[in-house]
């Protein structure tokens, strides 16, 4: 008999969203209490992973105390109950980002199995000597390594989209880089390391009037703009619960059902399988097929709980008090002497990424964090990025709506004394 694991329908009502008060906000969010080094936390590392709200933690903490249970298999009491909340949480990422279906939603660990699910699953379906895969100048390493690995495998041909110094992709050349030969473009929503806001819309237009199909990279998107996958039109959509107020170890790959139908499983075991002899073994439905053993339980009900969350602020109000306080910074940063700004794209979210004259980053991060501000120094994983700025390194301050201006003004604050110190 095939095993179907049902859905569950949401009863819920869908939150309201509250007017936006960030000093009500950082009440939901107990680690902004504590002290680093004698000082408040100033906490803008928020593009590595965001801190996580009492809802959260309260879910977790409730599923392990009176929950804890493995899932789909079971027909006892806490199996039902854990399987009910886990699909659940799956309704809600597909109504979070607009998917057509529960089917289109699979559960991985995060944006970087995502990409490699496809990158696995898809290239060996479709992927051939000769074909080329298109692929942008500012990319994660998680979307450029997946890659370059089918690359080796198949044959196939890595082409990259150029950028320009503000961190802009040129859109010309990308369409002329579209040939009968390409078969993907894999692209990032928004830059972990620039907070560029690449024009996804157009540039998934323009590959399907080639037929080619479109990956986005939504790791630093979903956190600080509303997502409306079918609006966008991509084939695949990746994305982490970490960086959006979930717990670690949990993420999302949404894909078209048309295009999930056609892939192999990326990985065999439970859970992904309608039936298994020693001749043969036919595979589960989707969602299904593409999650084999025990996933993070509690972190699917956790990216549920943090998706609540954020439906009660609104993602609107959240985009629309980014953009202020992303505004502000880029002003209070550019006011410092010897501060030079690395990605100033008209369209910005999230990030501001600095580099400071004769101050190498890890000595501005290390100055910071003796004042207990937590920003990220490095190259941040796009080290094709850095090498086109000429640059080593950026220091990076990242941003979420629990953070004010007061926080900026901390950050400006301590860089001029570092400016000071190595003059």
């Amino acid at each position: 008999m095939d095993l179907i694991y049902p859905i569950p329908t949401l009863k819920h009502p869908k939150p309201q969203p509250a007017p936006f008060n960030v000093d009500t906000v950082r009440e939901d969010f107990p680690i902004l209490k504590e002290l680093i080094r004698g000082k408040p936390l100033v906490y803008l590392d928020n593009s590595a992973t965001s801190q996580k709200p009492l809802k959260v933690i309260e879910t977790l903490n409730r599923y392990y105390r009176a929950e804890n249970s493995n899932i789909h298999r079971g027909v006892h009491y806490l199996s039902m109950q854990a399987t009910q909340a886990y699909e659940e949480a799956r309704l809600k990422v597909r109504r979070f980002i607009h998917a057509a279906s529960e089917k289109e939603i699979i559960y991985v660990r995060g944006t970087t199995e995502a990409i490699n699910l496809v990158a696995h699953s898809f290239g060996r379906q479709f992927i051939k000597e000769g074909d080329e895969i298109l692929v942008s100048a500012m990319e994660h390493h998680s979307n450029i390594v997946p890659w370059q690995l089918l690359c080796e495998q198949r044959g196939a041909v890595l082409k990259v989209i150029p950028m320009n110094e503000d961190g802009e992709l040129l859109m010309d050349a990308y369409a002329s880089l579209l040939t009968e030969k390409t078969k993907l473009v894999a692209v990032v929503h928004v830059s972990n390391s620039l907070g560029t806001v690449n024009p996804v819309k157009e540039i998934v237009r323009i590959a399907h009037s080639r037929g080619i199909p479109v990956l986005l990279d939504g790791a630093q998107a979903v956190p600080h703009i509303p997502i409306d996958v079918q609006d966008l039109d991509c084939d695949f959509y990746a994305f982490s619960g970490h960086k959006m107020y979930a717990p670690t170890g949990v993420g999302i790959l949404y894909g078209k059902e048309k295009w999930l139908e056609q892939m192999p499983p990326y990985q065999g075991g439970g859970d992904m399988i309608r039936s298994v002899t020693f001749e043969k073994t036919t595979y589960n439905e989707l969602p299904h097929k593409f999650e084999a053993g025990t996933p993070n339980i509690a972190g699917g009900i956790g990216l549920g709980a943090a998706i609540d969350y954020l439906n009660t602020i609104g993602l609107d109000k959240i985009a629309a008090y980014e953009h202020e306080l992303l505004q502000y910074g880029t002003e209070e940063l550019a006011k410092i002497p010897g501060l030079r700004l690395i990605g100033t794209a008209k369209e910005k979210a999230g990030a501001l990424s600095f580099v400071l004259e004769n101050v190498h980053p890890h000595d501005v991060g290390s100055f910071l964090d003796m004042e207990g501000i937590a920003i990220r120094t490095g190259h941040h994983c796009t080290q094709p990025v850095m090498h086109f700025f000429g640059i080593p390194a950026t220091s990076r301050a990242s941003l979420a709506f629990y953070n004010k201006k007061e926080e900026i003004d901390a950050l400006a604050c301590v860089i001029r004394r570092v400016r000071e110190v190595f003059e």
